[in-house]
């Protein structure tokens, strides 16, 4: 406790926390929260669906996540010097999306998006990196948890306000406030100190490229859990895909958007993953895995039943509020896992290389999810989306295979 104490009087939790701000922000902001904006302005739904292939970098970060652990810019060292310049072109990025019309110049919105998502999954390798290297080891798990609240903080920037303020002012004004937002991260780049360099950088492209990748590679199962990672998300990543298309064509306000799938779930999230957590302590990784991956697939279902029912604010606020509750919970398992496949000494790479390879349903696989919902309905799309969980859960009969190794 002495030293958990100590490092919220030195401020590493608190500086930890609003890099998570800063971390969570862009995510929505080219995604559902853009999605919502691009329906409003009658774009069509398989063009909306195919807007998530700008998240791309999101899954291929860790091509050059070590050149980053590689190479030191000229100022404020190693770790912050990175993050100040991808704040820097995150703010220049999303005031730049404030002068498009999505309707208009959907080619120039994308290759923007791009740019911004290259920008943050950018920001997420540095921000992990200085998380691990200045925090003790005693602290990495509150330090965790102070992250994540962070980022759905950021979230809840992104999201909620974001509707809120849209619901007031334009769209174009609304980004303008978001952009500033962002600006306001890199004060606390600027206050933060620099993590003391413990271990020297790679010095060659194979220390910082090839050992970490060979490594993971090496385990004779690894292609088998890589497909595992891939599979176990993709009902639920391809599901929130249309979750804002959806609420738009059920004629929810932005209002009632801004406070059920925007704000409730956030707080249904967050809890749920206390309760995953506290689970995952007392069951351990594999049933916990199990437990929440199934009721991550029932709610999923919900979405169908709301498709059918309608513009009802109770029936959207309790599918809500139980599919945030299942989510927040299977990411915390779903997380552990993957974390629990790193080796220590290239834990940095590896997470980087994982965590993309997490991200490729929500980016590529989902890109699909609006060509689908149009010709299948909102109904049997998340009939679809429910089916999709069983592969991922059926690959868990192998996964004592997996801890042999």
């Amino acid at each position: 406790m002495g030293a958990i104490r100590k490092a919220f009087f030195s401020g590493r939790m608190l500086y930890v926390f609003f890099y998570g701000i800063s971390s969570g922000l862009p995510l929505l902001l080219i995604g559902s929260t853009l999605k919502t904006w691009m329906r409003l302005q009658s774009v069509d739904l398989t063009v909306i669906g195919f807007f998530s292939l700008v998240g791309l970098p999101y899954s291929f970060k860790f091509l050059w996540s070590p050149l980053m652990d590689r190479f030191v810019p000229p100022f404020l060292g190693r770790r912050r010097g990175w993050i100040l310049i991808t704040q820097l072109g995150l703010t220049l990025g999303l005031t730049a999306m404030a002068m498009i019309n999505p309707a208009k110049s959907i080619g120039l919105m994308a290759t923007l998006c791009f740019f911004i998502a290259f920008l943050s999954a950018s920001q997420d390798i540095c921000i992990d990196a200085y998380r691990r290297d200045i925090l003790h080891d005693e602290e990495l798990g509150l330090g965790s948890s102070m992250a994540i609240n962070g980022y759905r903080i950021g979230m809840l920037i992104a999201g909620a306000l974001a509707f809120w303020l849209a619901a007031r002012i334009e769209w174009r004004l609304t980004y303008l406030c978001m952009s500033a937002i962002m600006a306001m991260g890199m004060v606390t780049t600027f206050l933060s100190p620099e993590p003391e360099l413990k271990v020297l950088p790679p010095k060659t492209l194979k220390e910082a490229v090839v050992l970490p990748f060979a490594d993971f590679l090496s385990r004779s199962h690894s292609l088998e859990i890589l497909a595992f990672i891939l599979l176990y998300k993709l009902g639920d990543s391809m599901a929130s895909d249309m979750f804002s298309p959806l609420y738009v064509d059920l004629k929810f306000s932005l209002d009632q958007i801004a406070l059920v799938g925007k704000t409730l779930s956030l707080w249904a999230t967050i809890l749920g993953g206390i309760i995953g957590g506290l689970c995952m302590v007392r069951w351990g990784i594999p049933r916990s895995l199990w437990v929440f991956g199934i009721a991550q697939m029932f709610s999923t279902f919900g979405f169908s039943v709301l498709s059918s029912v309608g513009n009802n604010f109770l029936v959207l606020a309790i599918v809500v509020v139980v599919e945030n509750l299942c989510t927040g919970a299977a990411a915390s398992s779903y997380v552990g896992f993957v974390t629990s496949l790193c080796n220590r000494r290239y834990s940095a790479t590896q997470y980087a290389l994982l965590s993309s390879v997490m991200s490729v349903p929500r980016v590529v696989l989902g890109s699909s999810s609006g060509f689908l919902a149009e010709r299948l309905g909102y109904h049997n799309f998340y009939i679809f989306c429910t089916l999709l969980h069983l592969p991922g859960l059926l690959m868990l009969l192998r996964q004592k295979r997996w801890a042999g190794q």
